[in-house]
């Protein structure tokens, strides 16, 4: 009688039944949500936006007071569309990089915000974009050939106001530029471009990746389009922010306050219109 044997015929076989299907791949995650998982408070969107604001007027609107001469209306247009395009993939993972109370408007729109947050980013954006012209207008005084009166800080305006306006040699002004319908246009059209790509490039069918690169050569176009007009607004927060450093721009801030948001409304809307719900890739 031979000694019984276990058949192993089928060790290391695999059986259809012991197929287990693999978990699918994790998510990538930053080093920051490894080390503290939940979600970021408020405070820090707040000072995300806060901080993304500053660094916006500074670097942009800077571009404009301190080196427009040098640069052109080609390199401020690109000083702004650059700018934007590194505090997405900066910023944008805390708060959104909303960076402009027309965005943030938009996002309340589409539910991405609730109304309380969506007032601590407004007032966050405000409070960076005034420390913005602030250190702007700090860095402009020290030059003693800088008069306020007459080089201004980059503020929006329109007709003797208008970047277009003809002025004398005597300071004087000859000819107004662009007029208040021109402003109304160019920033509710152009601010309604803006939210559109912003929400659009972000939305969870897109190309998130390169959301910043759509988003900031945007900004960039629509500098090249308007500063002739009016410098480009486009951004309450960036307007407030160096009104007040040059005669007759707080006369007609108000412009720059009203037709960004209706702007932004209008982008919110076609992007919900096309777009066919009011939702997008994550909220802020």
């Amino acid at each position: 009688m031979e000694p019984h044997r276990e058949d192993t015929s089928d060790v290391g076989a695999t059986r259809d039944d012991d197929i287990v299907p693999s978990a699918p791949p994790p998510e990538r995650e930053t080093s920051l949500e490894i080390s503290e998982p939940e979600e970021f408070s408020d405070l820090r969107k707040y000072a995300a936006e806060a901080l993304g604001t500053f660094v916006l007027v500074f670097s942009a609107v800077g571009t404009a007071v301190f080196a427009g001469t040098y640069v052109g209306q080609l390199g401020v247009a690109l000083a702004f569309g650059l700018t934007l395009l590194f505090l997405v993939y900066t910023i944008g993972p805390i708060s959104g990089c909303h960076v402009n109370p027309a965005v943030t408007l938009a996002r309340l729109i589409t539910g991405y915000v609730t109304p309380v947050r969506a007032v601590g980013y407004w007032l966050a954006q405000i409070a960076g974009g005034l420390v913005a012209g602030i250190a702007i207008f700090a860095v402009a005084s020290s030059l003693p050939a800088y008069d306020r009166a007459a080089d201004g800080l980059g503020a929006n305006g329109w007709g003797a106001h208008s970047p277009s306006a003809v002025r004398g040699p005597l300071g004087g002004v000859l000819q107004n530029g662009y007029g208040l319908g021109a402003t109304i246009v160019v920033e509710v059209l152009l601010t309604a471009l803006l939210v559109f790509v912003v929400l659009s490039a972000t939305d969870q069918i897109a190309d998130v990746p390169i959301a910043g690169i759509a988003i900031g050569f945007t900004l960039g176009v629509i500098h090249l389009i308007a500063i002739p007009i009016d410098n480009t607004s486009v951004n309450p927060a960036r307007s407030l922010a160096v009104a007040f450093y040059q005669n007759g721009a707080l006369g007609q801030l108000w412009a720059f306050i009203v037709f960004p948001l209706i702007g932004g409304a209008i982008g919110a809307f076609v992007y919900v219109f096309l777009f066919g719900r009011r939702y997008g890739l994550r909220p802020s």
